[in-house]
Formats: structure tokens, C-alpha cells, sequence
């Protein structure tokens, strides 16, 4: 039996009757899993699986979503968290987000990989289903490792009635954690497939995780003293997906997450949403412009900086800093690269059939909001990626079940490209790599003949504008070592006003985008005080 993933998301009777472990550690009796219901057939325990899948968060379902904690955007009021918590650092082990909450996810693969391998379903599906929820296991880690550092790692299921205190663990190191990580993905690639069913893990998924992992350990974050090694094995590893031959960039940006393209040739991994239901996400109405024509349409909760719009290219492909680009700062939207306008609402820019206009004196309700009093943009700009106008035409409570995408191919190229100029320089690979992800936005190639650190400077430019507002800033900030210098002082809008009947664009410091990050404690976050409290072998982070 064939079960889609996309459609079994939901099972409100895995999730309530067999799930209870909304606190680490606190797990009911296994004894409340019926062995002859839910394991003795592959389809009931599918079920099971594809509850643990819906434990993939999905950011677009969000007012104010992790990109908002990043120099690319923040949010166009004062009560999100990002604002009022995550900004000037004022997080604690009392009051911080987490991502501590996964290990209900831990918990429930524990369940399935432990009665799954005792039962006498067919061997050739517990393979592959086995392989798919380890993947998942290392996902959720890896989640808790880049949020908290070295962390329990539980590969059991832990029932304090029967094993007493031996169910508190302490903490494993960093580097456990990460050896844990790339070695389950290294033992199950081989049985996962290469096609799989929609939103189902597959051998690409698992290696991308792995080389996405050694990255991070590859990274400054965790190689301060830069082995090369570390740069090498992200290296392989990514080439590795590329040499599957299995994806291939999609041919237009624009449209690359839109609901009508879920699924597509570059996508590696994703969070499947069901179509036309309220299962679906709703970006559109949560983190887009917030007037259009007029008319609410979104709460306006992303705004970008101006700090990543100075990182997209010219139409020439070069810098805005470079001499020869042709920029102009009092024309600053002319001739600029494709995703630019594909990914940003600008002044004088076309949403919805409406000029958007953020200049001030001319009654725009999205004009530049430089008193911080409501949803309009702190910096002069708003999202436009990923919004589809299919559903943004209808106002804040549209559903759109646009798939959240976790992997996709471009990203893998991007690493590669990182890793391998790290580890000998920019070769011929780094190159084409780079230059694949440019071709697809009408740019020229890269210069011949860059340095290791000029091309370490166009990737990391190239990644941030690829990847932007998908989720993945925060962490390139973190494993860089950049959050303290990026997000340490002003975030920066675009004013426009009326001199001398012309008019003239003034870069300002955004209204409410002060930023604060502490580099003694701020690249991990603190272990949650209730987890302590619970475990009494945790230890904090330092500097909590």
C-alpha cells in the first residue's frame, strides 16, 4: 500500500491516544501502544511515521519567523519575540526559545525504531522505513546541536517507572553529537532511496544532512584552529548529492516555492503541507506587505534591511560597492539582479497590479513607518518571495499549502562551493558550482582568477541571496562567527523624501532595529531552565 506522506501529515488519533510527551523525559508507559493495532500492519504504522514527519516545522505558517532574528529582516512592530527578546539578546533559561521541544520528536523515532525492529512486518519495507525515521532522528538532533551545542542524546525509549534515574542523562559532548549525526546518515544513505514518494526522506535527503552537518563542525564556529580535514569531508560529502544526479535547479526562482511547484527537480527535502485545507501554510497573509491598493493584506511582518539589499548584484553581476558596477544610490533599484526584484517589495515596485509606494508626504500606508506605531515597513521595503498573488489578492486568512522547503539543490551547490575553496581553493568545481546558481538569474559568471578569499567573499554574498528568508541566515551567522559583528549595533531602512522637488534616498537606522548579540554566550542558546529542573545531570551553557 502506497501512503503519501502529504496526506496522512495529520493523525489525530497517533498524536493524542499514543503520543504523550510534552515534557522531556515525562514519557507514559509504552504499554499504552497497542502492538496489535498500530505494528502489525505497515499501513497503521506508517501512521505512526508520518506523525513523527509532522513534526517538521514549517516558518512560512509564522508572523515572525527566524529570519526576522537575522541582519535580513525584522519585524514592523514591537510584540514579536524577535523584537522584544531575541534583538538585544534579552534571552535567559527561563524565558528563551529552544528548540528542546524536539526531543517529542526524538522520542516518538525512539518508538518506532524500537517496536518496528521487533515486528514481523515485511522485511523490505522496515529497511526502508527504519532508514527513514533514523534520518529523521539525526534531523531533529541536528536541530538541538546548532541551537544548544553538545546535548542528551537518547536512543531509547525512556520510561522512568521502569528504568528510575537511569533515564537522566547528561549531556554529550559537542563533537558526540555531531559524530552521531553524520554516522547514522553515513549507515542509513545506502538504504534509503534515490526516488521516493512526495515529502518521504531519500538517499539525498540523508546526505545532505550529513554534508550540511560538516559544514557547520567544518566551520569557525566549531574549527577555530581550521583543519582542512573538516572542509574536505563537507566537501565530499556534498559532491557526493551532486554526483546522484538526482536534481537539478528549477528554472525559475520566482515561482521555485509556489504551492503549483511543490515537489520540483530541486527540491532534496521539505515539510508537506495537504492542499486546500487550513493545513496549509499562509505566508502570504502573515509576513507580506501589509496594504496593497489600499486594502489590508498581511500583517507585514518581514521586513527586509537594507543591509541584504545592498548584497544583491547589479544586472552586470558585480557589487554594489564595486566601481565598475554602475550603481547608483539615488537610482539605488535601477538595472539590479533578477532576485532582487523577485524577492523584494521597493518603492515604486508592482504588487498586485499596485504601485507600492514607500515614499513619504504622499499618503502611502506603506510609506517608510518612521514612528514604529504600526504594520507598515520600518525599512522601506517588504517580502516578496515566495508570496504567490494567487492567494495574497484575498487578504490575511488565505491559505496557501506552498511545501516549506528544508533542502534544496541550490543549497548543496552553495556548500560545496564553500568547502571545497576552503579546503585547496577556488577551483574548477567552485566555480561551475557558483556559476550554476548565477546562470539561472541572467548574471555572468564570476570573475577568473579570484583569491581563496575573494571567492569566500562572492559565496558567502551568494549565499545569503540565494538562501534569504528561507531559514537558513541564523545559522550561517552562527557557524561563522559573523552574529557577533552582524548583529552587534543599527539594522537599516531606505527614506525617501522630497528635496528640492527631487526626490532623495537617505539610508536611516530602522526604527525599532537595534540589535545586540553577546559572543561569550550568544552562539548557543541557553538549555531551558524546566529541562534542568527536570534532569538534574544537564548543565547550562556558559554564561547563563
Amino acid at each position: 500500500m502506497k501512503i503519501n506522506i502529504k496526506h496522512l501529515v495529520i493523525v489525530a488519533f497517533t498524536s493524542t491516544l499514543l503520543i504523550s510527551c510534552s515534557k522531556f523525559l515525562e514519557i507514559e508507559s509504552k504499554s499504552q501502544v497497542s502492538d496489535n493495532t498500530l505494528w502489525s500492519t505497515s499501513a497503521n504504522a506508517d501512521l505512526f511515521l508520518n506523525n513523527i514527519y509532522a513534526g517538521l516545522s514549517g516558518p512560512f505558517t509564522t508572523d515572525d519567523p527566524g529570519e526576522n532574528w537575522t541582519d535580513n529582516s525584522m519585524a514592523s512592530r514591537v510584540g514579536p519575540l524577535s523584537r522584544n527578546l531575541i534583538a538585544l539578546s534579552q534571552y535567559a533559561p527561563n524565558n528563551s526559545p529552544s528548540e528542546w521541544g524536539q526531543y517529542n520528536n526524538v522520542r516518538k523515532a525512539n518508538l518506532f525504531i524500537e517496536k518496528v525492529t521487533e515486528s514481523e512486518l515485511p522485511e523490505d519495507w522496515k529497511k526502508i522505513r527504519l532508514a527513514e525515521a533514523r534520518f529523521l532522528r539525526a534531523y531533529y538532533y541536528s536541530k538541538l546541536w546548532m541551537s544548544h551545542g553538545g546535548i542528551p542524546l537518547v536512543l531509547n525509549v525512556l520510561n522512568i517507572n521502569e528504568q528510575g534515574d537511569a533515564v537522566f542523562q547528561p549531556r554529550n559532548t559537542a563533537q558526540e553529537t555531531f559524530q552521531f549525526i553524520v554516522d547514522e546518515c553515513a549507515s542509513i544513505a545506502a538504504d534509503l532511496p534515490i526516488d521516493v514518494e512526495a515529502g518521504r526522506a531519500s538517499r539525498g535527503s540523508a546526505l545532505t544532512l550529513k554534508g550540511w552537518v560538516e559544514l557547520v563542525w567544518a566551520s569557525p564556529l566549531f574549527n577555530s584552529n581550521n583543519d582542512v580535514s573538516k572542509w574536505q569531508a563537507a566537501a565530499k560529502t556534498n559532491k557526493e548529492v551532486i554526483d546522484l544526479k538526482a536534481y537539478s535547479l528549477f528554472p525559475d526562482y520566482n515561482t521555485l516555492h509556489f504551492e503549483e511547484n511543490n515537489n520540483n527537480s530541486e527540491v532534496i527535502f521539505d515539510k508537506q503541507y495537504l492542499g486546500g485545507t487550513g493545513l496549509g501554510s499562509s505566508r502570504e497573509g502573515l509576513q507580506g506587505p501589509w496594504r496593497v491598493g489600499g486594502t489590508q493584506r498581511s500583517w507585514g511582518n518581514v521586513n527586509p534591511t537594507q543591509e541584504l539589499v545592498d548584497e544583491y548584484a547589479m544586472s552586470n553581476g558585480l557589487p554594489i560597492d564595486d566601481p565598475a558596477s554602475g550603481y547608483n544610490p539615488q537610482k539605488p533599484y535601477e538595472n539590479r539582479e533578477k532576485r532582487f526584484y523577485q524577492s523584494i517589495i521597493y518603492d515604486g515596485s508592482e504588487w498586485l497590479g499596485f504601485e507600492m509606494v514607500m515614499r513619504q508626504g504622499v499618503g502611502s500606508p506603506n510609506a517608510t513607518d518612521l514612528s514604529d506605531v504600526n504594520e507598515a515597513t520600518n525599512t522601506g521595503y517588504s517580502l516578496r518571495k515566495g508570496l504567490n498573488p494567487v492567494y495574497a489578492i484575498n487578504g490575511p486568512n488565505q491559505q496557501n499549502s506552498g511545501n516549506f522547503v528544508i533542502f534544496r539543490y541550490a543549497e548543496v551547490l552553495l556548500s560545496y562551493a564553500e568547502a571545497e575553496n576552503e579546503s585547496v581553493g577556488p577551483t574548477p568545481g567552485v566555480y561551475d558550482a557558483i556559476n550554476q546558481i548565477r546562470k539561472r538569474s541572467e548574471l555572468p559568471p564570476l570573475k577568473a582568477g579570484l583569491s581563496k578569499d575573494e571567492m569566500r567573499k562572492a559565496i558567502h554574498r551568494e549565499r545569503r541571496v540565494e538562501l534569504a528568508f528561507e531559514e537558513k541566515r541564523w545559522s550561517d551567522l552562527i557557524r561563522l562567527r559573523l552574529a557577533e559583528k552582524n548583529l552587534n549595533g543599527q539594522m537599516h531602512g531606505m527614506l525617501i523624501q522630497r528635496e528640492n522637488n527631487i526626490w532623495v534616498y537617505k539610508i536611516i537606522p530602522a526604527p525599532g532595529g537595534q540589535r545586540q548579540f553577546f559572543a561569550n554566550k550568544n552562539y548557543f542558546l541557553p538549555i531551558p531552565q524546566s529541562a534542568i529542573d527536570r534532569n538534574p545531570q544537564i548543565t547550562q551553557n556558559p554564561n547563563y
